[in-house]
C-alpha cells in the first residue's frame, strides 16, 4: 500500500513543490540507490540473525515503522521550508520512504523461499503478489475515493499538495504498522535448528559466510540462473520505472492538455492516474493465482514471456488511445505483465539458491531492479527533452519497448 503510494503520487508532489517535468528521474534516482545498497545488507545480516522473533521479523518490523514515518512527512514537507527548499525535503522523504520500504520488503521475500519446499515456490510468490495487490488497489484508489466518494480533504495545504493526498498518506503508515504487527505476531519461523534437519548443508554455508564481505564473494559466484535472469530484470524494471515517473506528466499532458502542476486538470489527471494505477495492481491480484495453473502447464520461463509480451502492449497502446477512459485498457495489459514481474523471477530464482545465503541472494538480485532504475533516472531527463521535446507519453511508449527487450531476454534462460 504504501509502495503503490509512492509510485503513483510522487511525482505530482514533487512536482507541485516545484519540480521541472525533464529533472524529475534525477529525483526518483535516490531510491533505487538506497535499495541497492541497503537490500544486500539486510538479506546478508537477515540470514544470521536469529531473536526471540525470528530471523526475518525483526527487519521487516524496523522497516514498516521507518516506512510509516516516512509516508506521513513526505507530503507534508513544505512544514520544514524553513531550512531547506520543499522540493529537496520531498526529494530526501522519497529516499527515506524508499529505503525503508526496502529494509521491510527483502526479508518478506527470503521468508517466503525460507518456509516452502521448491515445488511451492510459484504457489508462494503467487499468494505473496495477490496480496501485494490488495494493498496497491487500495493504495492507489484512495485519494481519488476519499476525494470523490466522501468529500474528505477538498483544498490544499500550505504547501499546495491536496488534503486527500495527505490523508492518504497518513491512512497508509497506520494499516503499514497493523499489518506487518500482524504478520509479527502470528507468523512462525523455522529454527536455525529445524532449517538444519531440512537442508544439512545450511549450518555450514552459515558458519562460512558470516563476514559482510561474503555479499562480494556471493555477487562474483552467483548461480547461472541468477546471471540470465540479471538481464530480464533490468529492462523490466527500467520500463517500470519509466511508468511511475512519468505516467501523471504524461496523462496529463496527452489527455488533460496541461503542465500546470498547480492546476486542478493537473490534480484531476493525478486522481485519475490513481484509478489507473489501482487498475493494474488490481489485475494483478486476479492474475496472480492464474500464474499458478498456467506455470504449471506451459513452464515459468514461457508465462513470464508472455505476459511481459502484453505488458509491452499495454503501455505502448496510450500513445494511441482516443481518450483518458480507454486507458484503463492499456492498464490491463500492464497489470498483467505487473503480476508476473513480481512473481515469477523469484519463482524461477529461488531453487537455485543456497539454503543458508537466499536472504544475502535475493538482496543481490535486487541490484538487477535497482540499476536500471538508476540508469533510467540519469538519462530520462535528457531523453524527453532533447528525443522527445518534452511529450511525456513517448517516454511511456520506450517503457514499452523496454519490456520486449525484457521478453527475448527471458526465453533465453535455460534451467
Amino acid at each position: 500500500m504504501g509502495f503503490a503510494l509512492q509510485n503513483a503520487n510522487a511525482s505530482r508532489i514533487l512536482q507541485t513543490f516545484g519540480a521541472d517535468v525533464d529533472h524529475l528521474g534525477w529525483f526518483w534516482i535516490v531510491a533505487p540507490l538506497t535499495g541497492m545498497i541497503v537490500q544486500p545488507i539486510i538479506g546478508h545480516y537477515s540470514d544470521h540473525t536469529w531473536t526471540r522473533l525470528g530471523r526475518r521479523r525483526p527487519y521487516f518490523l524496523i522497516g514498516a515503522l521507518l516506512t510509516a514515518c516516512a509516508l506521513i512527512l513526505m507530503p507534508n514537507s513544505a512544514m520544514f521550508a524553513a531550512f531547506l527548499p520543499p522540493v529537496l525535503i520531498g526529494a530526501g522523504m522519497l529516499m527515506f520512504m524508499d529505503a525503508s520500504i526496502n529494509v521491510a520488503m527483502e526479508p518478506f521475500r527470503a521468508l517466503v523461499a525460507d518456509m516452502l519446499p521448491e515445488q511451492q515456490s510459484t504457489t508462494g510468490f503467487s499468494v505473496q503478489t495477490l496480496l501485494i495487490g490488495i494493498g496497491a488497489v487500495i493504495g492507489s484508489l484512495l485519494p481519488y475515493l476519499l476525494l470523490n466518494w466522501f468529500g474528505i480533504g477538498q483544498g490544499v495545504t500550505a504547501g499546495g499538495v491536496p488534503m486527500n493526498l495527505v490523508i492518504s498518506f497518513i491512512t497508509g503508515a497506520a494499516v503499514l504498522i497493523i499489518s506487518i504487527l500482524w504478520t509479527v505476531i502470528s507468523t512462525k519461523e523455522y529454527s536455525p535448528e529445524q532449517m538444519e534437519k531440512f537442508h544439512p548443508e545450511t549450518k555450514k554455508i552459515e558458519e562460512a559466510t558470516k563476514g559482510l564481505s561474503d555479499i562480494f564473494v556471493s555477487f562474483k559466484q552467483m548461480p547461472k540462473t541468477m546471471r540470465q535472469l540479471a538481464w530480464v530484470q533490468f529492462f523490466s524494471w527500467i520500463g517500470l520505472f519509466g511508468m511511475w515517473v512519468y505516467t501523471t506528466p504524461a496523462v496529463a499532458q496527452h489527455f488533460y492538455n496541461t503542465t500546470d502542476a498547480h492546476s486542478e486538470l493537473y490534480q484531476q489527471a493525478g486522481d485519475w492516474v490513481g484509478i489507473l494505477f489501482g487498475v493494474y495492481n488490481f489485475v494483478a491480484m486476479v492474475v496472480a493465482l492464474l500464474l499458478i495453473p498456467i506455470a504449471k502447464n506451459i513452464g515459468r520461463r514461457k508465462t513470464h514471456a508472455i505476459n511481459l509480451t502484453i505488458g509491452a502492449i499495454g503501455l505502448i497502446s496510450i500513445l494511441l488511445m482516443p481518450d483518458s477512459r480507454w486507458l484503463i485498457l492499456s492498464m490491463i495489459g500492464v497489470g498483467i505483465a505487473w503480476a508476473s514481474i513480481l512473481a515469477m523471477p523469484y519463482a524461477i530464482l529461488a531453487p537455485s539458491l543456497p539454503v543458508g545465503k537466499v536472504g544475502v541472494y535475493m538482496g543481490i538480485f535486487n541490484f538487477f531492479i535497482t540499476i536500471p532504475q538508476i540508469v533510467n533516472a540519469l538519462f530520462s531527463g535528457f531523453v524527453l527533452k532533447y528525443v522527445f521535446h518534452l511529450q511525456s507519453v513517448y517516454m511511456l511508449v520506450l517503457s514499452g519497448v523496454f519490456l520486449l527487450i525484457a521478453m527475448f531476454f527471458t526465453l533465453r534462460i535455460k534451467k
